[in-house]
């Protein structure tokens, strides 16, 4: 590992907030990320939560009770969480193309254009005013008003209205999710044109996550190569170029003040950012150890212990009653420096969840 990947995980840190916090509230720290991947509720709040300085699980709880934060599928048709701010001009970008990817699972699945937008006036009729409802409770309305929702049927009719920017996701109650009528229940925001959407996100993403290649900016947004370039290209002046290992990698100009700290360990959630927002992921994890965090392969990345940078173990918590017992999976024994971290890094996910800590 030469010094040049130590300094793009330490610049990834940095611009990340995972090892300096800029922000004081999560629709900020949100809207810094541009985008969230938020399918693991309860962790991608904790991805939210240790990029803020002594926030709580509560805190971020409550910025989705109150809205300024929403769940929905803007990117690569995956849930993430994004500031309410950003809704709109997001899926007026990306929601068409993510509908038209979307054409042959609606063809098996039998849903044509007509159930779709009879479907949608259906949710939103049933949260018109503000109201709020559970998924259940959602799918109960279309079975009322004559529209299947057996099997894969349900996830496409609501992420169909999702990307039509009629719907989105709030809180969680007991595992389901609630939905809300966009217009009725977020305030309005100024539309962006298509240049200009292109270039925000392109700005969001590489000051946020770099140092990253226009290729891992094409895998984090599911835009076509050209529509990346284009939204790079507007922005660039804004950001610096660096060339490593034969690849250009862009970035934000302000550059992290390195501490000679004896370990810098964080203990991350399944699916963060540091991990799922970059195609190419060598800089910070073995090829070797790539499947103990992607077990059998199947797309569910496990929470990760992150040392000086690199993915280095993973780890899980086990809740009983008011404990959570916090247990280390190294990929290789950590060091002494390394474990008191870890003990650190673990009282701090207590105090964030509101638990007394048992270190296993």
């Amino acid at each position: 590992m030469g010094m040049i990947k130590l300094d793009i995980v330490q610049q990834r840190l940095h611009h990340q907030q995972i090892s300096q916090h800029t922000f004081t509230t999560p629709s900020d720290v949100v809207a810094w990320m541009g985008a969230m991947q938020a399918q693991d509720y309860t962790g991608a709040k904790h991805a939210i939560g240790l990029r803020l300085l002594n926030a709580t699980d509560a805190d971020i709880e409550q910025a989705l009770v109150s809205k300024t934060i929403i769940r929905t599928w803007p990117l690569r048709g995956t849930l993430h969480f994004v500031a309410a701010a950003d809704l709109r001009w997001m899926l007026a970008l990306m929601g068409s193309r993510l509908i038209a990817g979307n054409a042959r699972r609606y063809k098996e699945l039998e849903l044509d254009e007509a159930t779709l937008l009879r479907s949608n006036d259906v949710l939103l009729n049933a949260l018109m005013d503000g109201k709020q409802l559970t998924r259940k409770a959602l799918l109960a309305i279309l079975e009322q008003n004559g529209i299947s929702t057996k099997g894969q049927r349900a996830p496409y009719l609501l992420q169909r209205a999702s990307l039509d920017a009629l719907i989105c996701q709030s809180i969680m109650q007991r595992n389901d999710p609630t939905y809300i009528a966009i217009d009725d229940s977020l305030p309005g925001t100024k539309s962006l044109t298509r240049d200009e959407a292109l270039a925000e996100l392109a700005k969001r993403y590489f000051t946020s996550h770099g140092p990253a290649t226009l290729q891992d900016f094409v895998w984090w947004t599911g835009l076509p190569t050209v529509d990346a370039r284009a939204g790079l290209e507007s922005v660039k002046d804004e950001l610096v170029q660096e060339s490593i290992d034969g690849q250009i990698y862009w970035l934000n100009p302000s550059t992290p003040t390195l501490h000679k700290e004896s370990a810098s360990l964080y203990l991350l959630p399944g699916f963060d950012e540091y991990m799922l927002g970059y195609r190419d992921r060598s800089a910070i994890l073995d090829a070797e150890h790539a499947t103990k965090v992607v077990p059998g392969g199947n797309g569910v990345f496990k929470p990760i212990i992150v040392s000086n940078g690199r993915i280095v173990g993973t780890w899980k918590r086990t809740i009983k009653k008011d404990v959570v017992t916090v247990t280390p999976e190294p990929f290789t024994s950590l060091t002494d420096d390394e474990t008191q971290a870890f003990a650190a890094a673990a009282y701090r996910y207590g105090d964030y969840i509101g638990l007394s800590v048992k270190l296993a």
